[in-house]
């Protein structure tokens, strides 16, 4: 079914797991990616991102996120991430995009508010979610999400103090924030500001988004979750699984694209799958998005009661 961000976001903050986004360039990875979330009963993120859109324009990946979101048994979101334009992030609401990322981070804090304010506005008219960026959030060398290297990345971390402010003054429904991760693969292990991560989720009152998931330790996930992280991109673990996928299946010249392609939804699902059970969504999908264990018990012994009450009449 298709939702917006809040649908699953607010369940994942107020019962402490993540909801992956999962960014989805071609029909393979959507496949792997929905397959994953029904297999797992997950509530599911999917999109694309502006810097992506030359492996899979934003009006051609709409013609299949969004019928398949649609068809979906799992709430799955359709985001726009890092929309560095207002055009593009208009395009995606006028195609159905359920929600999107106006990154305006690289902006001065004053033109950062105004500009998501305005966005957050219109998306609000479509029924959609937008979330911002306070901070900035870099690229490891070769990141498919950009080009920005920065030797100092703590230079750029989220100042607590301004996040309070960005929200009320922006109205976004989620705040991306930048804490020592960066998009792209890790060549050194990342420190992520933990305290910092907390700090945040006891200042503001929406969900905390961490961008440049992949390459992090379970370790790292299961920590930035406890301390207040809601939402996880994730693109290039997935990515580089359906290349490896195709690459071991590719055993001949005799074989074709065909050949390739079931390998690749299948390594697509199992990755998202790991994160999934990783981020602790798995499950969450049944009883209304984002069900905690208790909620499921207490409805589990009020259907009970009320099925023996019938019985017993």
């Amino acid at each position: 079914m298709l939702v917006n961000m809040n649908e699953v976001l607010r369940p994942a903050k107020k019962n402490h797991y993540a909801v992956g986004l999962f960014n989805a360039v071609n029909l393979e990875l959507a496949r792997g990616i929905i397959a994953a979330a029904e297999a797992t009963r997950s509530p599911v993120i999917m999109g694309t991102a502006e810097v992506l859109l030359p492996y899979g324009p934003l009006e051609e990946v709409s013609y299949y996120l969004i019928p398949m979101a649609k068809k979906a048994n799992v709430p799955v979101v359709v985001h726009l991430d890092h929309g560095l334009s207002y055009d593009t992030c208009v395009k995606a609401l006028e195609l159905g995009f359920t929600s999107v990322m106006y990154d305006c981070s690289t902006d001065r804090y004053e033109e950062n508010v105004r500009k998501v304010a305005e966005m957050a506005k219109i998306a609000h008219s479509y029924g959609a979610t937008i979330e911002g960026e306070l901070g900035h959030v870099g690229d490891n060398e070769g990141s498919a999400e950009g080009s920005d290297h920065m030797d100092d990345p703590s230079k750029f971390f989220t100042d607590p103090s301004l996040a309070k402010d960005f929200v009320e003054k922006t109205n976004v429904d989620a705040l991306a924030i930048a804490v020592g991760n960066a998009h792209g693969a890790y060549k050194l292990p990342p420190k992520l500001d933990f305290e910092r991560i907390k700090t945040i989720a006891k200042t503001i009152d929406v969900p905390l988004v961490l961008h440049g998931g992949s390459g992090l330790t379970d370790d790292d996930f299961r920590q930035a979750i406890k301390d207040g992280i809601s939402k996880v991109n994730i693109f290039t673990d997935i990515n580089i699984a359906a290349v490896k996928a195709e690459f071991q299946r590719f055993t001949s010249m005799d074989k074709g694209l065909i050949d390739l392609i079931p390998a690749a939804v299948e390594a697509v699902k199992q990755e998202t799958m790991k994160k999934m059970k990783l981020f602790s969504s798995d499950g969450k999908a049944d009883f209304g998005a984002g069900a905690s264990q208790t909620d499921i018990e207490m409805i589990t012994k009020l259907v009970a009661a009320e099925v023996a009450k019938y019985l017993n009449k």
